[in-house]
């Protein structure tokens, strides 16, 4: 090979590489389109799921808490919170009594305020959490408690 790399050479590579990457992109694009429709579960979305989702920003919850990795990370992870605590044996009841019985007023620990939620709201959010947890987020968060 020669000691001198040439203008056509750097061409080549300049437009190999180009290549290359746009077949990977377009290649990762068909499979990640391909593989949408099997995770999505738009269809069990509710009136109280609807509901959920309207406190959940009404009351800048993604201020303190991360949904599915996204938010601030001053309180715990939400997005497997049912099942966390007890699924369908308890995960909603254990989120309704939680929000209502904050704050606990124990010194010294960060407290979630009370937002002096209905019932149809507390409802409404415990049932949008149940539907978050159901979203396949290929195994994300990667431990339990998020």
């Amino acid at each position: 090979m020669s000691e001198k790399f040439t203008k056509s050479m750097a061409r080549n590579i300049f437009y190999g590489g180009s290549m290359f990457f746009i077949l990977l992109f377009l290649v990762l694009t068909v499979g990640t389109v391909r593989a949408l429709p099997e995770r999505d579960h738009r269809e069990n979305i509710t009136a109280q799921v609807i509901l959920g989702k309207k406190v959940w920003e009404d009351n800048n919850c993604i201020g303190c808490h991360t949904l599915l990795g996204e938010g601030a990370y001053f309180a715990p992870e939400l997005g497997n919170v049912y099942e966390r605590r007890g699924g369908a044996d308890g995960g909603k009841d254990f989120i309704i009594e939680w929000i209502r019985g904050m704050p606990t007023e124990i010194e010294g620990r960060r407290q979630m305020p009370n937002f002096n939620l209905s019932e149809a709201e507390l409802d409404g959010i415990a049932e949008f959490l149940k539907w978050t947890g159901e979203i396949n987020t290929s195994g994300w968060p990667p431990n339990i408690e998020g």
